[in-house]
């Protein structure tokens, strides 16, 4: 188990692998999306929070998923498509990634550890959140069905401390 957020890499959607320490300093909202999902509509006010929130600080990094009733089919270049034309998503999406079970992403593994959801830690569905504070501190999770507009005052009360 990593010590840190900032001792995780991934890789992004167009294959790049980046440590997240290069988020240092930021406020983060970590994600598991799906193109194909209930809550697909999520990504336009996640893109909002981004927009408003970019140049205070906030970082949002999606992870698309395919373990939730195979809501996230695509290729990397159909979920980045997918996000930009439907959404205009702008925040940095991350290949598609395991949340749950043995190849789960390390990433997912540790915030589950740190935010273990109820009943249990598992991730239970897609668009679950993490908001990471700017010392890469794991402070609160939400659930799939939290609207991201309803995180606002989180955010806010993050990024103002």
């Amino acid at each position: 188990m990593p010590a840190s957020i900032y001792d995780i890499k991934a890789k992004t959607l167009q294959g790049k692998d980046i440590s997240l320490s290069e988020y240092k300093g930021k406020v983060l909202v970590v994600v598991n999306t799906a193109s194909k999902c209930g809550f697909t509509g999520q990504y336009r006010g996640l893109e909002d929070l981004y927009r408003k929130y970019k140049s205070e600080g906030l970082e949002i990094l999606g992870f698309p998923c395919n373990q939730f009733g195979n809501q996230e089919p695509g290729d990397a270049k159909e979920i980045e498509e997918g996000c930009l034309i439907n959404y205009g998503v702008s925040f940095r999406m991350f290949e598609k990634t395991d949340v749950n079970g043995p190849d789960a992403h390390p990433l997912f593994s540790f915030l589950k550890k740190k935010l273990p959801g109820f009943p249990g830690s598992r991730i239970k569905w897609n668009f679950t959140k993490f908001l990471i504070d700017s010392n890469g501190k794991p402070v609160k999770r939400f659930a799939p069905s939290f609207k991201p507009e309803k995180m606002e005052k989180d955010i806010l009360k993050i990024l103002n401390s």
